[in-house]
């Protein structure tokens, strides 16, 4: 499932390739669930022959304006993507809402049908969007704040915990891999058992992971690497975890695999142990 530095890519496929551009088209899936539950023809109308003037991410969730009082919501789920066509581009089965402009087309694509449209009519931002908890790289999300919440899921694996949304928004499996690996916390350990020095270094390596991601896949600027996986360093866990016989980047130790939390769960023995 795309997280907050994948969807941040995806975000700036459409912004770098069309902001300014005026949409002169609209095609959807209407009978699809990512537009099942919208008035497709009536965001059809609204879109078409206004500008995209601006975009932003939050979480695993994106925001398009179009004019000053259209807003266009998209939610990747697990296999979407976005991606910039040709203006002859004719949809397929799995390209449930297209843009088109005079010289592209804006595609969603989205296999297996677990993501997400969103539209919102008004200049105000949508209730959908104000309702995502404050981003992991915010001045609000304090130590004192991480410490709460572990505290009021006490008894839950901190990975299963990591991945709950109205705290930790944007962070994903990988990503929570990662920071647990950084911060040398079993994925296992209970999230009330961590001392005030783990909920530190977890807090820290919140931040760094999420800041880094956001540089390595995302890219800086106008850039955009070739592939998702493109400038992430050897040194990250991201490159190891799903190899047959992969091994720690720091300690050269075997990792192992197991499901925790829910979640498929991989971690260096050797670097983060169990009490």
């Amino acid at each position: 499932m795309p997280e907050l530095a994948e969807v941040e890519f995806y975000r700036k496929r459409w912004a770098l390739a069309a902001t300014g551009e005026r949409v002169v088209r609209v095609a959807t899936h209407d009978a699809k669930r990512p537009l099942r539950h919208l008035d497709a023809a009536a965001l059809r109308r609204a879109l078409t022959g206004e500008l995209l003037v601006s975009s932003e991410t939050a979480a695993k969730q994106m925001l398009f304006r179009f004019g000053r009082a259209a807003a266009l919501g998209i939610h990747l789920g697990m296999t979407g993507e976005l991606f910039v066509a040709g203006a002859d581009f004719s949809p397929g089965r799995h390209d449930h809402l297209v843009l088109y402009t005079r010289v592209r087309a804006l595609v969603f694509r989205d296999p297996r049908m677990f993501g997400r449209i969103e539209f919102h009519r008004g200049s105000e931002k949508p209730p959908w969007w104000t309702r995502i908890a404050p981003a992991v790289l915010s001045p609000v999300f304090t130590r004192e704040v991480v410490a709460a919440f572990l505290q009021r899921r006490a008894r839950s694996p901190i990975k299963a915990v990591l991945l709950m949304q109205e705290c930790f928004p944007g962070i994903g499996n990988w990503m929570a891999d990662e920071i647990l690996w950084r911060a040398a916390i079993h994925p296992a350990r209970r999230a009330g058992s961590l001392s005030d020095s783990e909920t530190a270094r977890l807090w820290r390596s919140c931040r760094e992971v999420a800041r880094q991601a956001l540089t390595a896949i995302a890219g800086e600027g106008d850039h955009l690497p070739a592939d998702l996986n493109a400038g992430i360093p050897r040194s990250w866990l991201f490159l190891h975890r799903w190899a047959d016989g992969g091994r720690c980047p720091r300690t050269g130790a075997a990792l192992r695999r197991a499901t925790i939390g829910g979640r498929t769960t991989c971690w260096s023995p050797a670097r983060q142990r169990l009490p």
